[in-house]
């Protein structure tokens, strides 16, 4: 018999920078021909139907204070502390070094790795077999005051960033790792957090929510000309994490004709908050009915935390994903739904917000 063809998965977000940055010599290499290692590389994409997404690029802290977080998210509630504010010139540092890296991969894959700047660079990929990758900001720890840095990135392909990660920088104030707990947990933008939306707003740079607060979320909200999106957060009503969505928030995104994915880490899917991968696909399920509820089918998808997180076992890695599908469909979801879920609403959604 003849094989079911995969269903194409656009993802709203992953780390595998990160990971290839802090791994063997050859990143680009280990990316192109697979090493096996984490939940990413391009051959393992290819089987799972990973046809592309945000590759983020985020500065990590080397200040941790030995915390294990682990087993403060294996309690039954945590606060997990949040390193400090990171200095500029080592975070443009590796900003740059992981933004390089997307675009080494890039050149190096002969024609198979393309980062794209635009919905018809995106669509164009899709139907070729081509991989397409989207310059993402995960906090903007690199980005100096006067923007000068964003317009740099802006020249190299960034389309997507998100102001903050859940530390507080000088644009805004994270969400802590914080269960149970609403998104309500500080201040806001600051003025420069404000002026990095405007800048965003001109350039078509899409703003990422998932890591601000609620009124960072609220003061973005307000001003911004564009959809509102969270690449991959879940439904606060299903699962009280900090890092979730209100009702509120999704029915304001959904006004906007906004977008949210649907996050894989197991802490933010699970009603009890834990960090687990013996999480079944059909708390999964629940998260997307709830953002399906209050969104709309058009403005929902995936935003897996690939190589970022603690997933369900039942995906495992990117090979997974047609488990994930399968789950789709059993639940009722018909091929319209999932196609939407899978792919076609960050298509669309994208295009809105960066208007070609």
């Amino acid at each position: 018999m003849p094989r079911t063809p995969l269903m194409p998965v656009f993802d709203g977000h992953n780390d595998v920078l990160l990971r290839l940055m802090r791994g063997r010599a050859e990143p680009e290499k280990a990316f192109l021909e697979g090493d096996n290692i984490g939940h990413l590389d391009w051959p393992r994409m290819k089987e799972g139907g990973f046809v592309g997404g945000f590759f983020a690029v985020y500065v990590p802290s080397d200040n941790t204070g030995g915390i294990d977080i682990d087993a403060l998210m294996a309690r039954p509630q945590y606060d997990v502390p949040l390193p400090p504010q990171l200095e500029l010139s080592p975070s443009q540092q590796v900003t740059v070094h992981m933004a390089s890296l997307l675009l080494r991969i890039e050149r190096a894959s002969k024609g198979e790795v393309k980062v794209c700047r635009s919905a018809s660079d995106i669509r164009h990929c899709i139907d070729s077999g081509i991989l397409a990758a989207i310059l993402h900001i995960e906090g903007a720890e690199g980005i100096d005051p006067d923007l000068y840095m964003l317009d740099v990135l802006y020249g190299s392909g960034l389309r997507s960033i998100g102001p903050v990660w859940s530390r507080s920088n000088i644009f805004g104030h994270g969400v802590p790792f914080r269960y149970p707990s609403s998104p309500d947990t500080g201040p806001g933008l600051t003025d420069h957090g404000r002026e990095l939306v405007r800048a965003c707003n001109r350039l078509k740079i899409m703003l990422d929510l998932s890591h601000l607060n609620e009124k960072g979320f609220w003061d973005v909200a307000k001003m911004s000309d564009a959809p509102l999106v969270a690449t991959h957060s879940n439904a606060h009503a299903v699962c009280p994490h900090s890092r979730n969505l209100t009702d509120k928030q999704l029915a304001a995104i959904r006004e906007s004709r906004g977008m949210v994915g649907i996050n894989f880490a197991t802490s933010f899917i699970r009603p009890d908050g834990m960090r687990n991968d013996d999480t079944p696909l059909e708390e999964m399920i629940r998260h997307m009915d709830h953002l399906i509820e209050h969104v709309g089918v058009d403005g929902v998808g995936l935003g897996s935390d690939f190589d970022g997180a603690t997933i369900p076992a039942e995906i495992g890695d990117v090979r997974g994903l047609p488990r994930l599908v399968d789950a789709m469909r059993r639940h009722g979801y018909d091929e319209a739904t999932v196609r939407k879920l899978c792919y076609e609403n960050w298509v669309n959604v994208l295009e809105r917000t960066w208007g070609y």
